[in-house]
């Protein structure tokens, strides 16, 4: 009787030991082959371009950086474990340095990025600027009343491999007729996506990212007040924006934030763990940890698909018999892989040695931080909004039924544009009671 009920848990403890094994057997192959294919871009970089492209492999002082102690570069691009890094198997790498070649002008993309005119129409405009769609007020199109009402201000943060359709696409055509009459919505392509600047030796650290948002929308456009609305790693570029201008943001909605804890030295290499750990299933979670672990690998990937995303779109329109291919589509290739690599991991990782003290800064000047999250979503676990919760006590939380990472927002945009309503519109009402 007790061998037929500690069966299952026998059995169920074997699976996991099983997949365990299976999991680390498989990485540990990514992990040669990535430190083969270290030494084969290399090889391919100095003979096609004169010079190697610096990588993660040789340590951190491979890099130029710069000489301040805290440079905004995580320690995730550095630290991750590699048994075969760690055993000198790049020695032979590292000797062929010397025999680099120094080309005369060094073009704006890698042979292995894309350079159609799509891709590097960002090149000819001079002093580098994020691309942006605003949709302006109603009030100023027309001309009605201007200088006796105010518009509002709204800037959108799309998440990783998207662009600013995420949000002009799918919430902006559903605001109610008051939201489109006074406000003033600005969805921007963040640096290294869309159709906004990809500069080949940017480190895309959330400086970087806040820099180029400062540069192109808060001062051309004088944003002396706004509001925040974020989804995935836009909320963390979100939270850095919000926290440098405390007095300026009325309100910051975070949809779907990849947040994790401050606390220990290792917290970069705790979010990398947590949000894209090792695991073969299910698919998303998959090719999530191998696209982060594995900087090589993942500019094979991009080489095949983003350098060629043209003749991509083409086969999918032939397949698919649709002329107009969906946005999504199109934003997943639209990057290099410098700028997805960095991203991931100067932002997503990396800005979880700054989000405890974003949120303590905005908690204390009254911002208002409202969390939209599914709880069905398999990438950003409810943990992370638990946690949330903890470090930004006021912080209101909308768990969605039955949502995850994209469904959150998509099949559910007038809902998600209500709610972003009724958080600036009850901000605004709290306002008026004060005073």
């Amino acid at each position: 009787m007790s061998l037929a009920l500690s069966s299952p848990k026998w059995l169920n403890n074997s699976v996991q030991v099983l997949i365990s094994i299976t999991c680390f057997l498989v990485f540990l192959i990514f992990d040669l082959l990535d430190a083969v294919f270290c030494v084969i871009f290399r090889y391919l970089d100095e003979h096609i371009e004169g010079e190697a492209s610096p990588c993660c492999c040789g340590g951190k002082k491979e890099k130029n950086l710069r000489d301040d102690e805290d440079d905004g570069v995580s320690d995730s691009l550095y630290k991750r474990k590699s048994i075969f890094r760690e055993m000198g198997f790049l020695q032979f790498e590292r000797k062929r340095q010397s025999l680099n070649r120094k080309c005369s002008e060094r073009p704006m993309n890698l042979w292995s990025d894309c350079g159609c005119d799509s891709c590097l129409s960002w090149v000819n405009e001079g002093d580098y600027k994020l691309h942006f769609v605003v949709k302006e007020p109603l009030i100023q199109a027309t001309g009605e009343n201007c200088r006796e009402k105010a518009s509002e201000n709204v800037i959108f943060l799309h998440g990783f491999l998207c662009s600013s359709s995420f949000w002009t696409q799918t919430v902006f055509p559903h605001f109610s007729e008051q939201v489109k009459h006074d406000y003033r919505l600005i969805a921007i392509d963040l640096l290294g996506f869309g159709k906004s600047p990809k500069p080949r030796d940017c480190l895309y650290t959330l400086k970087d990212h806040v820099e180029m948002i400062e540069k192109s929308v808060v001062q051309p456009l004088q944003l002396a007040t706004f509001h925040i609305v974020a989804h995935s790693m836009g909320c963390i570029i979100a939270l850095a924006l919000a926290a440098k201008y405390p007095q300026c943001v009325k309100s910051i909605t975070l949809t779907a934030p990849p947040y994790s804890p401050s606390e220990g030295n290792g917290a970069c290499l705790n979010a990398l763990s947590k949000l894209a750990g090792k695991k073969l299933w299910p698919p998303l979670s998959f090719g999530s940890s191998f696209m982060s672990w594995h900087e090589h690998l993942g500019r094979c990937v991009c080489l095949v698909f983003c350098r060629n995303h043209r003749i991509w779109e083409k086969v999918l329109k032939v397949i698919t018999r649709n002329r107009d291919l969906h946005f999504l589509t199109i934003d997943l290739t639209r990057h290099t892989h410098q700028s997805a690599w960095n991203s991931m991991h100067n932002v997503i990782c990396g800005g979880a040695k700054y989000t405890d003290s974003y949120l303590k800064i905005l908690s204390k000047s009254g911002v208002r931080i409202n969390v939209i999250q599914g709880d069905k979503d398999k990438i950003v676990q409810m943990e992370c909004c638990n946690n949330l919760k903890l470090m930004a006590p006021n912080a209101e939380i909308n768990i969605i039924p039955n949502a995850d990472h994209g469904t959150v927002i998509f099949t559910r945009e007038k809902e998600f544009a209500h709610r972003l309503e009724v958080t600036w519109g009850v901000f605004q009402t709290a306002l008026y009671h004060d005073f």
